[in-house]
């Protein structure tokens, strides 16, 4: 990375500033909002687990109690914050033709609405909790926008549990498509510039979610299974989108890139449906169509069904359904560089409060906010890789800048010797409460 481009301490600095000021005015006291931009710029530490212990002796803490606060009992709205960083992201990435992408994350299995269900990002059935995301993807950059738990109805239909959980009484059980249209209503509603919606096959196959995305007017690339029909000549046939690209000529297929990947350019063959109807909603006054993608080495295919308010070109479809890997991008940085796979919360309150600062450190909310625009910003400065021979800065190494040129853990041997005698000290006694109850348990009749 060419430093003298690229590396603005002093411009990052103003990001992260710019970051946390901009949902400072939520917070009624002092102390939870510092406690707020200990615990955002925690999560852009180099730590290498990010819960509240951590962060709370990086911030130089005497004990854990102020960022535990922040997250169960401290008032607070993290929607409102939501809101703040939303706007401050599409403020910074705004494009027309963005694209809102949808999917969903999985941890644990004793979080709120963890139970045995199948994950798309495990592409498996096994125990966990689901979390569905939202992210903005312009020209200009992408990030996480908005998130919220899914609830099963082993969940839903257990009083106890609920309240355990201090899940709300007016929550009742959606679907993750329902919690999906949901967020994108909000965004739209809220007049964040999108002019498309993408997602896989577990929102894809949903008629009311594609009817949702009509409604909004959004033009949509979405993934669908296999075995999804679609109704062809002017819906007096349903037909398997698989035996669709079977009986198609040699004739269809289009060699088209989809991007730039790290390896090289991304080329697929492309063939493209115009005659699909729908049945649902045949006065839309838009464009129904199918889109087959496939695999020019393993021949493997990938199926979209698509809908425009307006005319589109192949080009244009092509590059809705690739950008929607940018939500495994943001999940990848939001894992990996701020920690939020390790949020180790239970209830409804502090794990969408928890969620909160970790977009924001991950691409352009608070933590990932700072990162993503820091990024964008160390990318519009250092040149194009043909001028520079290098690579745009990655989030990753930005985070590690970020780390040197700002971020000062506190080093003070007291510090560090009074958390090494705390820890085993509260450890100990967690563990003599634990088998306290287990013993009575174990003899009560």
């Amino acid at each position: 990375m060419a430093a003298g481009h690229s590396v603005d301490p002093a411009g990052w600095q103003q990001v992260l500033a710019g970051v946390l000021a901009s949902f400072a005015g939520r917070f009624g006291r002092v102390e939870p909002r510092r406690a707020a931009a200990a615990f955002v710029t925690g999560l852009l530490a180099d730590l290498e687990v990010k819960t509240c212990w951590q962060l709370a002796e990086h911030a130089g803490h005497a004990r854990p109690d102020a960022m535990q606060r922040l997250l169960y009992r401290a008032v607070w709205d993290a929607d409102a914050v939501r809101d703040d960083l939303r706007q401050m992201i599409t403020d910074r990435f705004a494009a027309p033709d963005a694209v809102l992408v949808a999917d969903d994350l999985k941890k644990g299995t004793h979080s709120v609405g963890g139970q045995r269900q199948y994950t798309g990002i495990a592409g498996r059935t096994e125990n966990a909790q689901v979390g569905v995301f939202v992210t903005y993807a312009g020209r200009h950059g992408h990030t996480l926008i908005d998130r919220r738990v899914y609830l099963p109805t082993s969940w839903t239909d257990d009083g106890d549990r609920r309240r355990a959980a201090g899940v709300p009484n007016e929550v009742g059980f959606a679907t993750r498509a329902d919690l999906a249209a949901d967020m994108i209503t909000a965004a739209v509603a809220a007049g964040v510039p999108a002019g498309w919606a993408a997602a896989d096959e577990a929102y894809g196959n949903s008629t009311a979610f594609r009817a949702h995305l009509r409604h909004l007017r959004l033009g949509y690339v979405l993934a669908v299974s296999r075995s999804h029909l679609v109704p062809l000549d002017g819906g007096k046939v349903k037909v398997r989108v698989d035996r669709v690209a079977v009986d198609l000529p040699t004739s269809a297929w289009q060699r088209r890139s989809a991007g730039a990947g790290s390896k090289g350019p991304r080329c697929y063959e492309w063939a493209w449906l115009g005659e699909v109807s729908t049945d649902a909603d045949p006065d839309d006054g838009g464009h129904h169509s199918l889109l087959i993608r496939r695999n020019t080495t393993t021949g493997e295919l990938a199926f979209y069904r698509c809908w425009t308010p307006q005319p589109a070109t192949l080009a244009r479809l092509v590059r809705v359904a690739e950008i929607r890997w940018t939500v495994e991008e943001s999940f990848q940085a939001a894992k990996s560089q701020v920690g939020l796979d390790q949020h180790q919360v239970r209830r409804w309150d502090s794990w969408h409060r928890f969620t909160i600062p970790a977009l924001t450190a991950l691409t352009a909310l608070a933590a990932l906010a700072v990162l993503a625009i820091c990024a964008a910003d160390a990318a519009s400065t250092a040149g194009h890789a043909s001028d520079t021979g290098l690579i745009k800065p990655t989030v990753n190494e930005v985070r590690r800048l970020i780390n040197t040129f700002l971020i000062r853990p506190s080093r003070d041997l007291a510090h560090r010797l009074h958390w090494s005698h705390w820890r085993p000290r509260h450890q100990a006694q967690a563990r003599r409460a634990h088998y306290a109850r287990r013993l009575g348990l174990e003899l009560q009749p």
